[in-house]
């Protein structure tokens, strides 16, 4: 099959996975579309938002268009990184016994790893998963477990920051990008999800998916085919190169911000490779709206879902971070010349 042959028949199976997830879950239609372009970008997803928003069945959805196998694990105070590997019990006979714990479970059938509420697990579990997902390995038994096809969705709690560890920069880092996930805000997808049957039972809702045709063991291969096919143009480069350079020294690009001293602003802006992440959505962005070549509005578009949780901000400006950055982000795409 040709390059463009191929490109062609993945659009078609990724926009219909697009249409089953949206069918499933309502109101979310910007989130699914960056949880698309993550999914063939193959890049791991921060996942916040209140209680009860459809977090959880998001990601169902998507782990049953993708296919693989789906595994969930909740943080807690008291997780180890042990956890991850095993978990012993006493057996039938009385006798001790150990059995894969969630990330052995499945081997190399594992796709989509959900780690909810991650904050609340300690750092030396967040820097297990960090090797899981940069690697896609992990060492246990004294022998290397590959997980050539894990794509990791970890989800934060808004509300509730008791007994809770912030993630690090380099953990964060190692995800693609943060998506909010809010309540819907309009009268009609608020009344099907409150009052509509069809919606009150997630694995019946889950089970009535069609096949996307998504075959999740070909998802790396395709992605590097996407990558090496959509192309960028020299000024494109500049853009990304100064949008890049603005998260760095926003000052030098004349973004103000109502009281705040610009040059204390930020602690630290994005990572090389934050920018290699965003061409990456970008790209993959250009190809599901039907284009070989990538232009400013893909990077505007996943601009905000790829860099903000790089973004850090001066501990003076901690209690408004939340104002701050989202516009920040406003202003760079304001700021920056586009070609």
């Amino acid at each position: 099959m040709s390059t463009d042959r191929q490109l062609i028949d993945w659009r078609g199976h990724a926009l219909q996975f697009e249409s089953q997830i949206n069918q499933t879950v309502i109101g979310l239609q910007a989130a699914v579309r960056h949880i698309v372009i993550a999914v063939f970008a193959r890049g791991h997803v921060l996942l916040e938002g209140n209680v009860g928003v459809g977090k959880t069945t998001l990601l169902r959805a998507v782990a049953q268009g993708v296919g693989g196998d789906y595994q969930r694990i909740e943080g807690t105070i008291d997780l180890m990184p042990a956890d991850l590997i095993y978990y012993t019990y006493l057996d039938r006979n009385g006798r001790p016994a150990v059995d894969p714990g969630p990330l052995l479970k499945h081997g190399e059938r594992l796709a989509t790893f959900f780690f909810n509420e991650i904050n609340r697990a300690r750092p030396q579990v967040h820097s297990l998963l960090l090797r899981a997902m940069a690697e896609r390995s992990v060492n246990a038994f004294n022998q290397d477990y590959q997980f050539p096809h894990i794509q990791v969705f970890a989800d934060r709690n808004r509300v509730e920051r008791e007994e809770t560890f912030e993630l690090p920069a380099a953990a964060k880092d190692r995800f693609m990008m943060e998506i909010h996930i809010d309540r819907p805000d309009d009268d009609a997808s608020l009344n099907e999800l409150i009052f509509n049957p069809r919606f009150h039972d997630t694995d019946r809702l889950i089970a009535a998916m069609g096949d996307s045709q998504i075959a999740y063991y070909q998802l790396n291969e395709f992605a590097q085919t996407l990558q090496q096919t959509i192309q960028t143009s020299p000024k494109l480069h500049r853009y990304a190169l100064d949008l890049w350079k603005a998260t760095q020294d926003p000052q030098r690009y004349g973004i103000r911000l109502p009281d705040v001293d610009m040059a204390q602003l930020l602690v630290a802006g994005a990572s090389p490779r934050g920018m290699s992440y965003l061409l990456r959505a970008a790209k993959t962005r250009a190809w599901l709206e039907g284009r070989g070549h990538v232009l400013p509005e893909d990077c505007q578009a996943v601009f905000a879902v790829c860099m903000t949780h790089r973004l850090f901000v001066n501990p003076m400006y901690a209690y408004r971070k939340e104002q701050l950055l989202p516009e920040l982000i406003k202003g760079i795409l304001n700021q920056v010349a586009a070609p």
